[in-house]
């Protein structure tokens, strides 16, 4: 071969394969290399501290790094982490898992699962053996934003039960090799969060995220910012941990007041003995009572099941305008002359002008409506017959079909707990029942054991009111494992008061035994009352209201099967 094309032929080849090279090396690292990045846009903004013995943190000296861990990678830089620790600066870790289309996963592509697998453990050996040694603090968080429900990591849109497994597993395996490393539960704060609370057996920390208003006007970042740091540690009030607050892309200093933390301190030191009692505390999932037997109800203004001799209790709604005309009296009586107990909804909102109160909370802590609430207690407790006592339900829907719905939940708990204790004589037929719908961060609303008997939600098949198909209705089992795994931090039983299937007999039948078998296997359900009703049709606008009413022989075949 001539050696002038032989040596172009070389110059060609070594410029493809740089080429090719520069081309394929992204691929590369991103399939086969694990990465530490500065997470500069996640600074730690400041501590909230509420514990017994506040911990002393400068935040001002933590370095936030991100470590992505693949279960492909099979390189990673550790000198670059070691040099990063050697700084001498506390240190933040944000370890994140990946799955490359799970190749060399032994979990299909769950990167949850993967952990659990296994598919990570040389790796958390890896980094536990670099931090033994370690004498400044370094605080060490996993997958965060776990609750958030978009796709942006893989570790969302997981079981919150699996979620938990990976994280103390994750979380055992590197306290065991570096047991001064701080292990951090990150959510960001959003709606549900606390679903993913692992326990506070490894958890050291817990870290929430917030993000500036992107506004020149002052005074509305400061209220923004102030809100949302108070809506977040709201919901951290079941846990007995310092939280460290993160910001979002921005740095440091240039809008966080470490003055919000005081004010949002002094907030929850005014309902200390309440809404932010110790008592509220939780390391573990709580113990509910057990039922003997199960209690089972109608809400049926047409009586066409309060007949059966099944029957035990009676549903029946109420409002301000009922009570103040004596609607409410007459209804009340009519269930008591059935000698049946009663479980009474009351939906605080309209009066006789039918003109809705759009600031019933705020008025009810006023006092505006003490008269209602007196002349309804002195009915109900004139009886011997038990009255379950519901008050402004399925307050955590973000939705606005009652007033008292998506309102600040503080509010919310404080007009229940006044609406609750208006009664002073502590009357001994009356059982005080929370009832949220049972939706994503209802136990955010949560008042207190001391004013809550029972803890109701609400189960009905439609998963969404844009779905009419009767055929796409979820199982009872499934909507009510869901429900009452939101409940796992408050230790009271369960009463259904509200639950109900639409479609032909034969599908409601179907419904109804998947729904007795189910209430069956949980001895914490202690009643249920179905439903048999449309709903109300200025709820579902120009779609049909769906009709959860049921005939006589399947409501008795559905109490036969419960027993």
């Amino acid at each position: 071969m001539n050696p002038k094309l032989k040596y172009s032929l070389l110059i060609i080849f070594a410029v493809f394969a740089l080429a090719m090279l520069k081309l394929t090396k992204p691929i590369f690292q991103s399939i086969f290399v694990d990465e530490l990045t500065d997470r500069f846009y996640e600074p730690v903004l400041g501590v909230y501290d509420n514990t017994e013995k506040p911990t002393k943190i400068n935040v001002d000296n933590i370095q936030h790094f991100t470590i992505i861990w693949r279960n492909t990678g099979i390189w990673f830089n550790k000198a670059a982490l070691e040099k990063t620790l050697n700084t001498g600066n506390d240190v933040f870790l944000t370890i994140e898992t990946w799955s490359k289309d799970g190749f060399f996963s032994r979990a299909e592509d769950n990167v949850i699962a993967e952990l659990l697998a296994g598919d990570f453990d040389k790796k958390i050996k890896e980094l536990g053996k670099l931090l033994a040694d370690k004498h400044q603090q370094v605080f060490i968080r996993w997958n965060p934003a776990m609750e958030v429900p978009e796709y942006r990591y893989p570790w969302q849109f997981q079981s919150p039960i699996l979620y938990i497994e990976a994280f103390n597993k994750f979380a055992f395996q590197l306290k065991k090799l570096a047991p001064n490393v701080k292990i951090v539960w990150g959510p960001s704060g959003y709606p549900g969060d606390t679903e993913y609370w692992p326990s506070d057996k490894f958890v050291d920390f817990v870290s929430i995220s917030i993000a500036e208003e992107k506004t020149t006007d002052s005074v509305i970042i400061h209220k923004t910012a102030t809100q949302l740091l108070k809506e977040k540690l709201h919901r951290m009030r079941f846990i007995n941990k310092p939280v460290l607050i993160l910001g979002v892309n921005e740095k440091k200093q240039s809008w966080f007041q470490k003055e919000w933390i005081q004010e949002a301190t002094a907030n929850q030191r005014t309902y200390r003995n309440t809404i932010y009692s110790s008592q509220n505390f939780v390391s573990t999932i709580v113990n509910k009572a057990e039922r003997t037997k199960m209690i089972l109800g109608v809400y049926d203004p047409l009586e066409k099941l309060i007949n059966s001799p099944f029957v035990q209790v009676e549903h029946i709604f109420t409002d301000w305008g009922e009570i103040q005309k004596g609607e409410f009296a007459r209804k009340f009586k009519a269930i008591i002359q059935r000698k049946h107990d009663v479980i009474l909804t009351v939906e605080p909102w309209k009066d006789t002008t039918k003109v809705v109160d759009k600031e019933v909370l705020q008025n009810v802590l006023k006092g505006r409506y003490d008269r209602e609430i007196s002349l309804l207690y002195r009915i109900i407790t004139k009886t011997n017959q038990t009255v379950y006592l519901r008050w402004a339900h399925e307050m955590e829907i973000p939705i606005h079909r009652y007033t008292w719905q998506s309102q600040d939940p503080v509010v919310y708990i404080n007009a229940y707990r006044y609406f609750m204790l208006f009664n002073k004589n502590q009357a001994t037929n009356i059982r005080r029942v929370w009832g949220p719908a049972g939706d994503r961060g209802s136990i955010d609303w949560w008042p207190g054991n001391d004013v809550v008997d029972f803890i109701s939600i609400a189960i009905y098949g439609l998963p969404d009111k844009n779905i009419t198909d009767y055929n796409k209705q979820e199982l009872f089992s499934d909507i009510f494992s869901r429900k009452f795994y939101r409940m796992r931090f408050a230790e009271k039983p369960i009463f259904i008061t509200e639950f109900g299937v639409k479609g032909p007999k034969e599908y409601q039948n179907k419904w109804m035994k998947n729904a007795a078998e189910t209430l069956k296997n949980n001895k914490n359900v202690f009643g249920v009352s179905y439903f048999n009703q449309h709903d109300t049709p200025d709820a579902w606008g120009k779609i049909k209201a769906p009709d959860w009413s049921i005939s006589e022989t399947t409501f008795q075949q559905f109490s036969k099967d419960l027993e």
